[in-house]
C-alpha cells in the first residue's frame, strides 16, 4: 500500500520531514507533532545548544508490530509502554555523525494529551540532538534522566516515602510498567538535583563527561565535574529530595 508523501515543516533553520506509515490516525498525530515541534526545538536548544542536525525525521507508524520493528525489534513486552523512540541506523563516533536518524511514534501516541505529547517529543528530540555526541556504552539512566530534564516541566517533587540508597542504574529502566516509570523518575530527579544545585551548564558538562565518546567512568566524572565522590553525591541528592 502506498503511503502519503512526506510533509515538511520548517522550524527556524531546521526542516522536519514527517512520514506517515499508514496508520488510521497517523495524519492526526503528525499534525499535532507539527504544532508542538517548535517548542521541543526551543527546549533542546536552550539546554544543548544549536549545533545538532538541521534535518529532523519523524515517523508515525501504522500498527504496534510496525512500531516495534522500526524501533529496533526485540521482545514486544519491552515496547508495551513506550510512546516513541529516537533511533539511528549507524553512529560514526570519529566523525561525530548519526546516520539514518528518526523519531518513531507508536500508533497509541495519538491518544496522548498535548502536554504529554510535548514531553515525549522534546525527550526524543534531545536524544536526536545528542546522539552523535553520545557513546554507545553511555549509562542509559543518565541519558534518559537528562532527556527528561529537558522535556519535563519543573513541577514540585512528590513527597519522598523511601529515599534512594544508591544512585540510579540502567537496571532501573529494564522492567516495563511501574518499575520502569519509577526508574525514569529517579533518573530525572537526579538530573534536576544536579541542575538545581550546580546549574544546567554543569549538568550538560556532566552528560558529556559521563556519556560522551571516550567518556570517564561515573565516579571519576562526578569528582571531576561536581568535585565530590559518589557517597557525597548520594548524600547531597537524598538531602535535596527531602528539602
Amino acid at each position: 500500500m502506498a503511503h502519503p508523501a512526506p510533509r515538511l515543516t520548517v522550524v527556524g533553520d531546521r526542516t522536519v520531514r514527517m512520514i506517515d506509515l499508514g496508520g488510521p490516525r497517523s495524519e492526526v498525530l503528525l499534525s499535532r507533532v507539527a504544532a508542538n515541534i517548535g517548542q521541543a526545538v526551543d527546549a533542546v536548544e536552550a539546554f544543548w545548544g544549536t549545533d545538532w542536525p538541521r534535518h529532523i525525521a519523524v515517523l508515525a507508524t501504522g500498527s504496534q508490530p510496525q512500531f516495534e520493528a522500526e524501533a529496533g525489534g526485540g521482545p514486544p513486552a519491552q515496547w508495551a509502554d513506550i510512546a516513541a523512540v529516537a533511533v539511528a541506523d549507524r553512529i560514526d563516533p570519529v566523525r561525530r555523525i548519526a546516520i539514518g536518524q528518526r523519531i518513531v511514534f507508536a500508533p497509541g501516541a495519538v491518544g496522548m494529551s498535548d502536554p504529554a505529547l510535548r514531553i515525549v517529543l522534546s525527550h526524543e528530540l534531545f536524544h536526536y540532538a545528542a546522539r552523535a555526541q553520545t557513546a554507545m556504552d553511555a549509562p542509559r539512566w543518565l541519558t534518559e534522566g537528562v532527556a527528561d530534564y529537558v522535556a519535563r516541566p519543573h513541577t514540585p517533587l512528590p513527597e519522598q516515602t523511601q529515599l534512594p540508597t544508591a544512585l540510579p542504574s540502567d537496571a532501573d529502566l529494564d522492567a516495563p510498567g511501574v518499575l520502569r516509570s519509577s526508574g525514569y523518575d529517579r533518573a530525572w530527579w537526579f538530573a534536576r538535583f544536579v541542575a538545581d544545585t550546580r546549574g544546567a551548564t554543569t549538568l550538560r558538562t556532566l552528560y558529556r563527561s559521563v556519556c560522551g565518546v571516550g567518556h570517564a567512568d561515573l565516579p571519576a566524572a562526578l569528582h571531576n565535574v561536581l568535585g565530590v565522590d559518589t557517597a557525597s553525591v548520594l548524600a547531597e541528592w537524598r538531602q535535596w529530595l527531602t528539602r
